[in-house]
């Protein structure tokens, strides 16, 4: 049994829509929530699937991919503690046309979609609509995110885009650093394993990162920042002008 003082390995709040809800819409969930372990390269959903389930990452990172017919793939969108993979379920779809894989390791919080809906369709009470509200808010600023990562993979450099992946990467992560590797970077970006390499050689040539057998250090944020282009700005501001509690709880 871990004493009093010990903070918990593992707790919902570690997310921060989680946190952000009033404390009785919290207790309703609370005993409905169960924690799964989220392995590297582990598949939430395939494309067409049906959903039983939404995801609160707290140590885990999630990438909503889109699969080609050939197989080539793209990162789209990245879930970490900041939101909830799933979103289709409450948004009136069922099944996705995206692929839902873990890219970083960890933990998440996982919940039967049905009660995820129930609780947003909740009406009546002092503080009814704060799940609903929350996550709508969530969405405009999930589908921000992923328009403008379209308009970064269309439009700048690897180099730039691979500082975008890292800084929102680390942003939804409590260490600054990475296990990933560059086969699974370059499907995340949609580019060749080459360009990812040649781009991360730069970076570890001008000391900003350090990659080693698949583990990537950040040892320089702030060289980052001063590289990436402004599509990584738009995406955090808009997370932060949505969900200013849930950023702040």
């Amino acid at each position: 049994m871990l004493a009093h003082h010990a903070p918990p390995a593992h707790d919902p709040r570690q997310n921060f829509l989680l946190t952000a809800l009033p404390e009785d819409e919290y207790a309703r969930l609370l005993p409905h929530l169960e924690l799964v372990p989220m392995p590297l390269g582990h598949a939430l959903y395939e494309s067409g699937m049906q959903m039983r389930h939404v995801y609160f990452p707290t140590t885990a990172i999630v990438s909503l991919l889109y699969v080609m017919e050939d197989g080539a793939s793209a990162e789209i969108a990245v879930i970490g503690n900041d939101g909830i993979v799933g979103v289709s379920l409450f948004m009136g779809g069922e099944t996705t046309t995206n692929r839902a894989v873990v890219q970083s390791a960890g933990h998440a919080y996982r919940l039967q979609g049905q009660l995820l809906k129930d609780e947003f369709n909740r009406a009546g009470g002092r503080r009814a609509g704060t799940m609903q509200n929350l996550l709508l808010r969530y969405s405009q600023a999930l589908l921000t995110q992923m328009s403008q990562t379209a308009a970064c993979n269309r439009h700048h450099s690897v180099d730039q885009q691979l500082c975008r992946w890292l800084l929102m990467s680390l942003d939804r992560l409590p260490a600054n650093e990475l296990i990933m590797t560059q086969e699974l970077i370059a499907n995340m970006l949609g580019v060749r394993r080459e360009g990812v390499t040649e781009a991360a050689g730069k970076l570890h040539a001008a000391s900003l990162i350090n990659y080693h057998r698949g583990h990537i250090t950040v040892l320089d944020r702030a060289g980052l920042e001063a590289r990436v282009c402004e599509c990584y700005a738009v995406v955090k501001q808009e997370f932060d002008r949505l969900l200013p509690e849930a950023i702040t709880a």
